[in-house]
């Protein structure tokens, strides 16, 4: 069975600013971590839309599961950031765009 696409979108605290170089690398390893488990399909940095940090879309089995590897995220965990997760319906030609 096919994992779900999950988005994560991660959502600047008032805390955010005071973000450093070791909260940075923790988030950077998460990251690396997710991709090399194969949990993450695609992440970036958000420009532009004020308050909104980053996204992560990620690949699971459940909803559940999507949300234990958010509340793991070390931006979430110390404080320096909260998280949307939105579940993802791919649309494309092998479902016929969903017609």
């Amino acid at each position: 069975m096919e994992k779900t696409l999950y988005v994560m979108l991660i959502e600047r605290t008032k805390m955010y600013n005071k973000l450093n170089k070791a909260g940075v690398m923790r988030h950077v390893e998460n990251i690396r971590n997710l991709d090399e488990s194969g949990n993450m399909e695609l992440c970036g940095v958000i420009k532009g839309f004020p308050g909104v940090a980053g996204m992560v879309i990620i690949k699971a089995d459940s909803f559940e599961e999507a949300k234990v590897l958010c509340e793991r995220e070390p931006l979430v965990v110390d404080g320096f950031a909260t998280y949307k997760l939105i579940t993802m319906q791919v649309v494309n030609k092998e479902n016929n765009y969903l017609l």
